[in-house]
């Protein structure tokens, strides 16, 4: 297995001590920082990103207990391993020190042997564990990046029919800029809507507009129709954009033919309610500008040319 190296904190109020663990490590190929006490060493913390703590026992001002007390408070030292070299030889303090978080403990004098194995075993731990957590924010991200793209599709769902917001999300952005394509116009309104509209209640109004766009609404999708603009009592559909259709003005048609069936239904429930409406569709062929218009906060997708005319 290739040696791995790391950057590995010393703790010890004894320059000698320092010294020699830092030889020694060293010749590992580790990159040694020195502490001589534990404020010392969380002041090095704080500042370097360090893969290994070597602390001793017994310092003025704050021991190795206070500093591994420290660490059990620091959810960002929580993931570096400490390892305690003391010459505090008693189970009592082993214990103590196992308890509060340390990986192993030590006896001085070290064996260097028995030093190398340690920290070897520590430093492949942290690596793995690093790699582990970056691992998991990467499939976080990667979790909420699909969260957010279900949400935005499911959005657009609400506003644009389901083949647009499909290939907004799967390619982006840039099919809602303006191009010119052909394509099958159908515009369609009721028929004596005006007259109604002028003399029934609003409720009663827009009863009779929920009905028909409740009924007629999803058959545009069924056929593959682009929603361009509801207008009250009519709407304006097309085909062959943004999702290129074989045979649009055959869709275009047969969802004609659908619409006027269906709406035929509701005449006759309308006309039993007083209300003549009738439902009135027309189709042309030819080319338009298709993209996207309006303001930040508001915009639609739809269709600007004279085709779009002659099918009103």
């Amino acid at each position: 297995m290739a040696r791995v190296s790391a950057v590995i904190l010393v703790v010890d109020d004894d320059p000698l001590n320092r010294t020699m663990l830092s030889m020694s490590l060293g010749n590992e190929g580790h990159h040694v920082l020195e502490a001589g006490n534990g404020h010392e060493a969380i002041a090095t913390l704080s500042e370097h990103a360090i893969d290994l703590v070597l602390t001793d026992i017994e310092m003025p001002a704050m021991d190795g207990y206070g500093l591994l007390n420290h660490r059990a408070g620091d959810d960002r030292l929580k993931a570096i391993p400490f390892i305690v070299i003391s010459g505090v030889d008693e189970m009592e303090s082993i214990i103590a020190c196992i308890k509060l978080g340390a990986e192993d403990y030590l006896p001085k004098p070290f064996d260097p042997v028995l030093l190398h194995a340690r920290v070897g075993a520590c430093v492949e731990k942290k690596r793995m564990t690093d790699e582990l957590r970056e691992l998991n924010a990467h499939l976080a991200e990667r979790v909420e990046e699909k969260v957010r793209e279900v949400e935005r599709l499911n959005m657009l769902r609400r506003f644009v029919t389901p083949q647009l917001a499909e290939a907004i999300a799967s390619g982006g952005e840039a099919i809602l800029a303006s191009h010119r394509r052909e394509i099958t116009v159908l515009f369609c309104d009721l028929r004596g809507f005006t007259a109604f509209s002028e003399t029934a209640e609003p409720e009663e109004v827009m009863d009779v507009l929920r009905e028909f766009h409740h009924a007629v609404g999803p058959m545009i999708f069924e056929y593959q129709g682009t929603i361009a603009q509801f207008t009250g009592d009519g709407m304006l559909v097309f085909f062959n954009d943004p999702v290129p259709l074989d045979e649009p003005a055959w869709h275009a048609v047969r969802l004609a033919i659908a619409m006027r069936d269906r709406t035929a239904e509701l005449s006759r429930q309308w006309r039993r309610r007083g209300h003549e409406l009738t439902l009135g569709i027309g189709i042309a062929v030819g080319f338009a500008t298709c993209g996207e218009i309006g303001f930040e906060g508001r915009t639609e997708y739809t269709a600007i040319g004279t085709v779009v005319n002659l099918a009103a």
